[in-house]
């Protein structure tokens, strides 16, 4: 009996020491390869909060922060206060930051997180993931600035100070051209 309890205990942790070595944080397969700097974005067109259908090529000419998030996720939580601040000191100078959200229920979920939080930077729904495999996107936060012609200048994965002085000064530089 007692070897047959510690013959279970070693293949539960063999099991369970080849399920973490074998996971990994590559996306699936059926995902195209992660947008890079220097590609042209993909274009998308998602609804937002309000119902309002919002297209990244309608926004070509203007500097775009495209950034996936989602409620579950505490890194996201914590770099969107900085994401308004950043927003606040230069939105309207040719700048707009979009907030995808990427969870399935966002439409049921998001509203409430907004209740307790608001934000006044757009915030789209991307419920069936099409943006976010589009864009390759697979660990969260990931951002993607987009400058005035449509490519991808910068490629941030993780949370990130958005109302540094680096930061509004860099997106500046991009809005100056």
């Amino acid at each position: 009996m007692r070897n047959l309890v510690l013959v279970v205990v070693i293949v539960l942790v063999g099991a369970s020491v080849y399920l973490v070595s074998s996971s990994s944080s590559r996306p699936p397969s059926e995902w195209v390869k992660s947008v890079a700097v220097g590609d042209l974005a993909p274009d998308f067109q998602l609804e937002d909060t309000k119902g309002n259908k919002v297209s990244l090529s309608d926004l070509r000419g203007k500097v775009v922060l495209v950034n996936f998030w989602a409620t579950w996720c505490p890194p996201c939580i914590e770099e969107m206060p900085s994401m308004e601040r950043l927003n606040e000191a230069i939105a309207g100078d040719d700048f707009v930051m979009l907030a995808i959200n990427t969870e399935e229920n966002g439409p049921g979920i998001v509203p409430a997180f907004l209740e307790k939080t608001p934000y006044t930077f757009p915030i789209l729904y991307d419920n069936k993931g099409v943006v976010q495999k589009r864009y390759g996107v697979f660990k969260f936060p990931e951002s993607f600035i987009v400058n005035k012609n449509g490519t991808v200048a910068e490629k941030i994965i993780g949370p990130l100070d958005w109302s540094s002085l680096k930061t509004i000064t860099y997106f500046k530089s991009l809005i100056k051209g």
